[in-house]
């Protein structure tokens, strides 16, 4: 509630050219905050409030930003208004925006800017797409091993104003090979006389500069660090990724996650502001091919039509059981692919753990199936009846459960995302056998 009247009162004093106002309000503000409101303000006054911020608060809350905004404010700055705040970008921040940006302008910032940033610029772009050596910073502090801990102060006294991090500090040789860490309250603490190399840690957690990104995040989560260091082939200290750059990936591979397992495909940073026609063509994609799976149900109903016409209320239970089967089949699914994401659940575990989601399955099934009998036969007053739906909703749920928890090991063993294992390919495999047993099931028990 106290933001959102931050938010109109910003607004208001924006529309009455209240600039001193504006200004004693944004100042004292954090840059997240900061850039948070002005993402919230209309368009034509975005750059307007951007503008009122004094030039080192500028970059900093520039790089808060959504694409989106960052784009629009470029659009609307001089040249060299431009080119300061992205020379003075730290290299990762910079490397991001330019992906989202045309060629065009990229190249026309590139030539302009200076040369140090133009290279470390240059080196990020130039490693793949989704890989730690794309998400990481050349701005960090090295030392040698024969400094003392007071030399080694005295350059991080130095350093700090350009580093993105000094909490962790790396330990090189000549040739930038990376020998081993040091946290900056180790260094505290240590004898001014005592040298980098008796206090340093030489067991160093590192990726290498084409690491999925995503294993640099688990990596980063399961030590706890604060940041990771990045080495090129020869194990040369190139660059390091924090962890504040590796929660904005963690919430990106969720996102996509989340798309996938919905049958969306991802369309970029903001799915609610993506182009319709975009957003149309992406999920349409996976709704054809679950419409076309569907068209096997169809089959398997026309094919037990002289079943359905002599006993026409087993076609009212049809969409009960289809539904109580993906439900299942989703839920076992859903705990497998988080579990394989998180590496909590490894390829190794598969026959543990499709057993115990198999056996899951079971007691589930036991436990519907004995429900829906009873209301069935409340229902209809035919045992018969009553029978097949609940043995049916039993093997639906041991086949439910047990294909949910073992195609997304079996995606995983062929290299794919488990996430395309998602509800609605899972629920729709499950439509097609579970109405072929119930209706084979219901043709044995009736005897028809």
């Amino acid at each position: 509630m106290v933001q959102d009247a931050a938010q109109a009162s910003l607004q208001e004093l924006l529309e009455d050219g209240s600039f001193d106002a504006v200004r004693a309000m944004l100042i004292p503000m954090q840059p997240a905050d900061v850039a948070e409101m002005i993402d919230e303000l209309p368009d034509t006054f975005q750059a307007v409030a951007f503008r009122l911020l004094p030039k080192d608060e500028a970059i900093e809350v520039y790089e808060y930003l959504p694409s989106r905004v960052q784009q629009n404010l470029l659009m609307e700055f001089r040249h060299p208004e431009v080119l300061e705040i992205v020379d003075r970008m730290s290299p990762d921040d910079r490397a991001r925006l330019f992906d989202e940006l045309p060629a065009k302008v990229v190249r026309r910032l590139l030539v302009d800017m200076s040369p140090a940033e133009r290279n470390a610029t240059a080196l990020l772009l130039g490693y793949p797409d989704e890989s730690a050596g794309r998400i990481m910073t050349s701005e960090f502090v090295t030392l040698r091993g024969s400094l003392t801990a007071a030399q080694a102060l005295d350059r991080i006294r130095r350093l700090a104003r350009s580093s993105e991090t000094i909490y962790t500090l790396y330990v090189t040789d000549n040739s930038r090979h990376l020998l081993g860490t040091l946290s900056l309250r180790d260094l505290v603490i240590a004898q001014p006389e005592q040298l980098i190399e008796e206090i340093m840690t030489e067991e160093v957690v590192f990726v290498k500069t084409d690491t999925d990104q995503e294993e640099a995040a688990l990596l980063i989560q399961h030590y706890d660090f604060l940041a990771l260091p990045v080495v090129d082939r020869e194990l040369r200290l190139v660059g390091i990724v924090t962890v504040d750059d590796l929660m904005d990936v963690i919430e990106a591979e969720v996102t996509e996650d989340i798309y996938t397992a919905g049958g969306v495909q991802s369309v970029g940073d903001d799915y609610f502001e993506t182009n319709l026609l975009t957003v149309a063509r992406k999920r349409v994609v996976w709704l054809l091919v679950l419409l076309v799976t569907n068209t096997a149900t169809s089959a398997v109903i026309k094919g037990q039509e002289d079943l359905l016409q002599q006993v026409v209320i087993l076609t009212a239970f049809i969409p009960l059981l289809i539904g109580a089967g993906g439900n299942v089949g989703a839920q076992s699914s859903t705990v497998v692919i988080r579990g394989l994401n998180t590496e909590d659940v490894q390829p190794s575990d598969m026959a543990y753990i499709v057993g115990r989601e198999t056996l899951a399955g079971l007691i589930l099934g036991l436990l519907l199936g004995s429900a829906v009998t009873l209301w069935a036969f409340f229902l209809e007053g035919n045992l018969g009846v009553a029978l097949s739906v609940g043995l049916s909703l039993i093997a639906i749920s041991l086949i439910a459960t047990f294909a949910g928890a073992a195609l997304p090991f079996l995606f995983k063993a062929l290299k794919f995302d488990p996430a395309l294992m998602s509800a609605p390919f899972i629920t729709t495999a499950v439509d097609v056998l579970g109405v072929l047993i119930y209706l084979n099931i219901a043709r044995l028990i009736l005897g028809i």
